[in-house]
């Protein structure tokens, strides 16, 4: 082991596939994947690492299998760089571990099943284990194919049980001589750490997705995760997140100043550090929450990348009824371009503002619009409204005959 180095990419998440409010991600994948790419490149690394969840869902659309597919062409045919990926809780594991058995002759490694973890990817140095995500029905079935008793493996009711099996017997392969690293798909936070903060596709606590302590993997020299978005979430200094290389929702790009990117982690005989790569997005999303006025101002919103990004804007302290025969989503997009998302603030300290819960079979349309109306703004409509509204449903009871 002496004077040995092994440089990986640590990278996850890259759910291939997904779309922003119907928008489709697959142009900002792809240059995210251009610059991984360059960087693993230049830094001659000995393999990438992808942490799970490769593809957005379980059946991905044609684009994102053939995009995929180039992508590991890249990485793995054209620049023959090895590359050590499991599949997370959005990937079908079944599918993605078709053609499993060849891909290794090209350094292609590919975990899918539990009971792939326990077969570590090994070099002179270093000891690869690859644990997909799995849930506790997974595990049962697993331990009760080992030998375990039916009644044994109906008590892994929980993932940091079954957890605590998996990290064991892993533990129990350890070859002493080497480093251990493992690569795994999972929501995991510091000892003690409630789990607020983290940032991810879901916020389901339902089977595999619970949260599980960075404890757990005490016996790893260093432990490469997938799952939670973004790097801040890493739970200590060897149990660490990449996040993923681009925005997906509004609430990622919230993070100011946290951009994405990727780690590179270096092995030796004496240390593991990691030196974070930044990724630079084509089309960045931008968050602007401020009034109608402001956003209308056009010192304002000339500071803004108008015509470049995309915007997820809320309009504060809105009120609606000032604005009725206003195309809202029109106007602003005149002046910013594309509007991923757009929503509205209005004043919830309106005394006026109240809940109207009322049986809507017993009241008419245009009481129901009224109601409707009230219960946003905090104001009853204008007489031009409820004529505007009074005629809309009379023209739809006309087109019923």
């Amino acid at each position: 082991m002496e004077g040995f180095e092994m440089k990986l990419l640590h990278t996850a998440d890259w759910h291939i596939g997904r779309t922003l409010n119907g928008y489709s991600l697959l142009d900002e994948q792809e240059h995210a994947f251009d610059q991984i790419l360059q960087i693993a490149k230049d830094e001659k690394v000995d393999g990438i690492v992808i942490a799970g969840d490769i593809y957005d869902r379980a059946v991905p659309n044609p684009e994102a299998v053939t995009a995929l597919n180039e992508m590991f062409r890249q990485i793995n045919l054209k620049n023959q760089i090895p590359i050590y990926a499991i599949s997370g809780n959005h990937d079908s594991a079944k599918r993605l571990n078709y053609g499993r058995d060849w891909m290794e002759f090209t350094n292609f490694h590919l975990n899918t099943l539990l009971k792939e973890a326990f077969t570590p990817v090994e070099t002179d140095d270093v000891q690869i284990f690859m644990l997909p995500f799995f849930d506790p029905l997974d595990a049962r079935v697993y331990y009760h194919n080992q030998g375990m008793s039916e009644d044994e493996a109906k008590k892994i009711t929980t993932i940091g049980a079954a957890m605590e099996l998996v990290v064991s017997d892993m533990v129990k392969l350890f070859d002493p001589k080497k480093k251990h690293l493992l690569i795994t798909h999972f929501a995991v936070t510091a000892d003690g750490q409630d789990d607020d903060h983290l940032t991810s596709e879901t916020t389901s606590k339902v089977g595999g997705l619970a949260t599980l302590t960075a404890s757990q993997f005490k016996d790893f020299d260093y432990v490469m995760l997938g799952h939670i978005h973004t790097r801040f979430a890493s739970p200590s200094d060897t149990v660490r997140y990449s996040g993923s290389p681009v925005k997906f929702n509004i609430k990622e790009a919230r993070l100011k100043n946290k951009g994405k990117g990727v780690d590179i982690v270096t092995i030796s005989d004496s240390t593991i550090k990691e030196d974070y790569r930044p990724l630079t997005p084509k089309t960045d999303l931008i968050v602007l929450e401020e009034d109608w006025d402001t956003l209308c101002d056009a010192e304002f919103y000339k500071q803004q990348p108008v015509n470049k990004d995309w915007f997820a804007i809320t309009i504060k302290n809105f009120d609606r009824s000032e604005h009725a025969q206003t195309n809202i989503r029109a106007e602003l997009q005149k002046r910013y371009g594309t509007i991923i998302e757009l929503d509205y603030q209005v004043d919830s300290n309106n005394s006026e503002f109240t809940n109207v819960t009322t049986n809507i079979s017993e009241i008419s349309p245009e009481d129901t619009v009224g109601q409707f109306f009230k219960s946003i703004t905090g104001k009853d409509l204008s007489a031009p409204q409820m004529s505007l509204v009074e005629n809309i449903f009379n023209e739809v009871e006309r087109e019923k005959k």
